[in-house]
């Protein structure tokens, strides 16, 4: 598909979101280099935007492009990068080795569940479950509040009929949360923000956990589908499913290159008139990231072989003053590779359960990743009891 627009259209495609609701989609890497990397003719700010008056209150991709919402995704300028190191000091000092500890025994458990029916759908049963109980954990969320936090998350990321409502859940989450932690402060994120010495207000913490938790959660979770999905129907990864982990790292790379589960962000908003590629855009118009169709032009990627190697000038974490903070991409590795770990560890010889041609992708509008893995191993024993 990236291909048809690319050939079609260049480096800059015209597209229709739901609604007829025009944008400009950035496929080609040096032009998205170019858009994020100007966060002044480019802005984040969605008051920008040209088109308001079309876009109705229950517009589904609303939770996804928004009003101009009181967090860091639509800051700009010097309180932006106020925001940023705030988060990034509150995700800085998570331990990284209690993260994978975390990460392990949550897997543990999950797997507990599963592992003597010697079969399970990876995707429904751990990937979507995992990051999301890692983290609510993280931020200081109680235990059982993670399920409810899945199914909000899921709902406002597909752009579906419960976007919005998910959104509304996982805000009145977020106020109780800070709430808590207002009366009694512990060692997490939350608690981290609160104590922050800028001066932000509340409202401006719980938009900006609601947007960590909804960044952190579901493309971790997809780069964990992805990627064992990559490592079941790749002969080149086959030696790992028999205990080995050397080349967990190659798949969970590559498919930050072909795979990324971060496919396109809203947006960016021209702040003037400008020519990008070979289209003309306009003050106000909507520009939206591209990003693994920047990480598979052809102007980059002359010999179209796959990067499993060191290579990490990839898009999949964005570029510029906006991109996904330095702290929460080492955590979102950290929870990712420990989780295939544990699956590999504890199901050595884990198999699709279905003809690979037959999985399908989750439709979502920004995020790509299975809808179901469906696997089959040798059943064997729960480890017991373990847990967070």
């Amino acid at each position: 598909m990236y291909r048809d627009m690319r050939r079609d259209h260049g480096s800059v495609v015209p597209v229709i979101l739901e609604g007829d609701v025009p944008a400009w989609l950035v496929l080609g890497y040096r032009e998205l280099h170019q858009v994020t990397g100007d966060s002044v003719l480019f802005s984040r700010d969605s008051d920008l935007w040209n088109q308001w008056d079309n876009i109705p209150d229950d517009w589904p991709l609303l939770p996804m492009i928004g009003r101009k919402q009181n967090s860091i995704l639509y800051t700009v300028g010097e309180r932006h990068r106020e925001r940023a190191a705030m988060i990034g000091n509150a995700l800085e000092a998570v331990d990284s080795f209690e993260l994978r500890s975390t990460t392990e025994r949550y897997a543990d458990e999950l797997l507990d569940a599963v592992c003597a029916k010697g079969e399970t759908d990876i995707i429904a049963d751990f990937a979507m479950l995992l990051p999301v109980r890692v983290l609510a954990f993280v931020f200081g969320f109680a235990d059982e509040q993670g399920p409810g936090l899945v199914t909000a998350l899921n709902d406002m990321i597909n752009g579906r009929e419960g976007a919005i409502a998910g959104q509304q859940h996982l805000g009145a989450s977020m106020a109780q949360l800070l709430a808590d932690r207002k009366a009694s402060p512990a060692s997490d994120v939350a608690s981290r923000m609160l104590a922050d010495s800028s001066g932000f207000t509340d409202e401006e913490i719980i938009q900006d956990l609601m947007v960590a938790l909804a960044a952190g959660h579901q493309p971790t979770a997809d780069w964990i589908g992805n990627s064992l999905r990559l490592m079941l129907t790749d002969e080149r990864f086959a030696a790992s499913l028999f205990g080995g982990r050397h080349s967990v790292a190659e798949a969970m790379n590559e498919v930050l290159w072909e795979d990324t589960p971060s496919q396109n962000i809203a947006g960016r908003w021209a702040t003037r008139d400008i020519q990008l590629g070979s289209h003309r855009v306009r003050t106000g118009d909507m520009v939206l990231l591209g990003l693994q169709g920047a990480n598979s032009d052809p102007q980059v990627r002359t010999d179209g072989s796959a990067l499993t190697g060191g290579n990490n000038a990839h898009f999949s974490f964005s570029h510029g003053e906006h991109r996904c903070p330095f702290p929460a991409q080492e955590i979102a590795e950290v929870i990712a590779r420990t989780g295939i770990e544990v699956v590999l560890d504890r199901l050595p010889d884990i198999d699709l359960a279905v003809p690979a041609e037959s999985l399908a992708r989750r439709p979502s509008p920004w995020l790509r990743g299975l809808s179901e893995l469906p696997v089959r191993f040798t059943p064997i024993p729960a480890l017991g009891g373990t847990s967070a």
